[in-house]
């Protein structure tokens, strides 16, 4: 048995608390998949590059309403696909080199359980190996679900962690899922020519989002791909090197490949938690307060495994607070999840921070609201957009922005101004007429949304 000073199960997020502070220190770091994680490997990294593609290829096709006439002659699936993990790839060998050679860590390539409250058993290959800590971190992600009606019924299957490593591209695809992951990428493989038919449980695709942007985005997907809406799977099957969903209704969709994006849920139950008797909420997450500490002192937990938001950018904000609370148990910092933002990189782009409108309504904030069309910019008459919106929220009675939902071009950096607002509580007049906003630039969409807020 082999004893530390902190035991880090998990090297997403939780690779970075590996601070200075711990330079004199032994620190174990346990991994069974890929060093980096789900946004390094499977998620946010490689799938924005994939994006980025993706625009490539949708500009050169709508090139001809602005007067320039452009054809997209191929795709080279293998050389975008190679591009992408060419350059993952070492990243995440160097980051496992890293940990093997550290000076004060000890890399553990295998399977963690509790076997007490601050014990592990680490299954690495053949061998079983004990490991004790004065802290333990449980930072050991999520991992995508796949319903019984497809796992069970034998046809082959995608996942996010899978589909985007494949040696061709198929000429049809069925996307099962109506999020985040489902609409990024119905936009990716349809923009490299991939006929994509979606199959959706629910009535509106990003059905979590701001009602009047999961509307109007879910009119827009209709008119891009091959949407089934309300959608109830009862089988699955292979048919002519094809793989069909059967609907309840007595539909059947099917493509070359079936991708299965219906959620991702954290990797928790194999842990042993029970063992250690840290507690866990009923979909899987481990509890933590305000800290990041579980209510078995000394075990901590960050990022997918215990948080509700299934953000990078959030996962990273809890491990700076729980590297801070590791060695300065007297002066313990808390996680700040007011304003949340979060963006689906579709087509459009989708942006949110906040209330929904229908939220604040519920909430009892005296509500006033203002949607504004980009092309109602300069640089949206340069764009020659008529779908986009940015849509902002605001308290009347305060003037202070409660949430913004926006659709369209750069939506993920356009909202940043309202995020910095919300954090920093500015009232909407003061970011509005408080600053300079470059004309024309697309963020005087922003400086008008919230111009044309009504207060009292």
């Amino acid at each position: 048995m082999t004893h530390f000073d902190l035991a880090i199960i998990g090297t997403g997020s939780g690779n970075s608390l590996v601070t200075p502070d711990f330079d004199d220190k032994r620190v174990a770091v346990i991994e069974e998949g890929l060093f980096g994680g789900t946004c390094l490997n499977v998620g946010c990294i490689p799938t924005k590059m994939f994006v980025y593609a993706a625009e490539v290829a949708d500009t050169i096709r709508e090139s001809g309403r602005y007067g320039v006439d452009a054809t997209l002659d191929g795709v080279r699936w293998r050389d975008i696909r190679d591009r992408v993990f060419g350059r993952i790839d070492p990243i995440e060998a160097g980051g496992r080199e890293y940990r093997e050679n550290g000076a004060n860590t000890t890399a553990y390539e295998g399977h963690a359980e509790f076997v007490g409250p601050r014990e592990l058993r680490v299954q690495v290959g053949s061998q079983v190996q004990e490991v004790t800590a004065d802290q333990i971190v449980i930072a050991t992600g999520a991992h995508s679900v796949v319903p019984e009606v497809i796992s069970e019924s034998g046809v082959p299957f995608h996942t996010s962690d899978t589909i985007m490593r494949i040696d061709q591209l198929p000429s049809s695809m069925v996307i099962l899922g109506g999020g985040f992951i489902a609409s990024e990428f119905a936009h990716v493989f349809s923009a490299l020519g991939v006929q994509v038919r979606i199959v959706n449980r629910s009535g509106r695709l990003l059905r979590k989002e701001d009602e009047q942007i999961s509307e109007e985005f879910t009119q827009l997907a209709i008119q891009q791909w091959d949407v089934h809406l309300n959608a109830t799977v009862v089988g699955a099957k292979e048919s002519d090197e094809e793989v069909a969903l059967e609907l309840e209704a007595g539909e059947v969709v099917s493509g070359e490949v079936l991708l299965v994006a219906t959620g991702r849920e954290p990797n928790t139950l194999s842990l042993g938690l029970e063992k250690a008797g840290v507690a866990t909420h009923s979909d899987g997450r481990v509890r933590v307060d305000e800290f990041g500490r579980t209510n078995v002192e000394g075990v901590w937990s960050l990022g997918d495994a215990s948080s509700a938001y299934q953000l990078k950018h959030v996962a990273n904000h809890e491990a700076r607070i729980v590297a801070h609370n590791l060695v300065h148990p007297d002066d313990l910092q808390a996680f700040d999840h007011r304003f949340v933002p979060s963006a689906v990189f579709t087509h459009p782009q989708i942006a949110s921070v906040g209330m929904t409108e229908a939220d604040a309504r519920e909430a009892g904030v005296d509500v006033t609201v203002k949607v504004q069309k980009y092309g109602d910019t300069a640089y949206g008459w340069a764009m020659e957009d008529t779908t986009s919106i940015f849509k902002v929220i605001a308290d009347r009675r305060t003037k202070l922005i409660v949430g913004a939902h926006v659709m369209g071009s750069m939506a993920s950096s356009l909202i940043q101004p309202i995020i910095q607002a919300m954090s920093f509580g500015q009232t909407a007049p003061e970011v509005a007429r408080g600053q300079y906003w470059i004309h024309p630039a697309l963020a005087e969409v922003v400086e008008n949304a919230l111009l044309g807020l009504e207060f009292d």
